[in-house]
């Protein structure tokens, strides 16, 4: 019953097809993990959404920055739509509800002891080990859950409070575990979050390290596939498996086999959009 993790799809259905029809998916028997970001900057976002709804249990999608933008724009509230985002035929589509009220319902963080992987869309912070990690994700669930949805859109985005507390409450907690599960890419050494550069380790400034690099972090011993970081590139790092490959921006998209020998498999996406660094 082989389990493969695929990176960000952002609205690109003809390179699923491929790479599923490349594996050679059995419904009936695999299991897919998807690192979030379902939809958006690419031309078929509703039918991705459409398509992974419907896998139904052979599916496991974890929330990303995209999808959150989804499900703040669909509030109607203070969020619009930017001149690139492709949402507009979901936010129109006839099971549009249906579709938000599942999309609610991903997690933000799947973790199976059984096969000893685990997944979030963009990282986890030094301070956290698994269990904080899932209390954490749980408590932003519960929320994207419930009536509070609303309020909360309006205040999840911003850059403060960089660093954990658990003495942190109300809305500032939930934007801090926000922005680690869907924005993550760097910390300073200190374990603060560093979300103004998104680009290459290489080019990175010297007072920044990538999430996975920071000393004595607390998730070192899990084994963790993600996606949002099309610009990272490969790695070596021990347990650390990053799957977006930039498939929306004219990249490949990625699936690798969540066994021992975590087999790797790529499809080419064709002509994309120009290379961007917005995850």
């Amino acid at each position: 019953m082989p389990v493969w993790a695929i990176g960000d799809l952002q609205g690109c259905l003809d390179p699923l097809d491929r790479l599923l029809e490349h594996i050679r998916f059995d419904p009936a028997s695999d299991t897919l993990w998807f690192c979030g970001d379902l939809v958006n900057r690419g031309p078929r976002s509703l039918e991705t959404l459409r398509r992974v709804r419907d896998l139904g249990d052979r599916a496991v999608s974890v929330l990303g920055n995209h999808d959150l933008h989804l499900l703040a724009v669909a509030t109607g509230k203070q969020r619009k739509l930017k001149r690139k985002d492709t949402l507009d035929d979901i936010l129109a589509a006839p099971d549009r509800d249906e579709l938000l009220e599942w999309l609610r319902h991903r997690p933000l963080m799947h973790h199976d002891p059984e096969i000893g992987y685990t997944m979030v869309h963009a990282g986890l912070p030094p301070a956290w080990g698994l269990e904080e990690s899932l209390a954490a994700a749980g408590e932003l669930e519960s929320c994207i859950r419930s009536s509070a949805l609303n309020h909360f859109v309006d205040e999840m985005y911003g850059n403060l409070p960089d660093q954990w507390s658990p003495e942190l409450q109300g809305m500032e907690r939930l934007r801090y575990i926000t922005n680690c599960f869907t924005r993550l890419r760097y910390c300073r050494s200190d374990g603060r979050l560093d979300l103004s550069f998104k680009g290459a380790p290489e080019h990175a400034p010297a007072d920044v390290l990538p999430w996975f690099r920071v000393p004595e972090r607390r998730s070192a011993e899990l084994s963790i596939v993600f996606g949002h970081w099309s610009t990272l590139g490969p790695v070596t790092d021990p347990g650390i498996f990053p799957l977006d490959t930039g498939c929306v921006w004219g990249g490949r998209l990625t699936a690798m086999r969540l066994d021992e020998n975590r087999e790797t498999v790529h499809t080419p996406c064709g002509p994309g959009l120009t290379p961007g660094l917005e995850g």
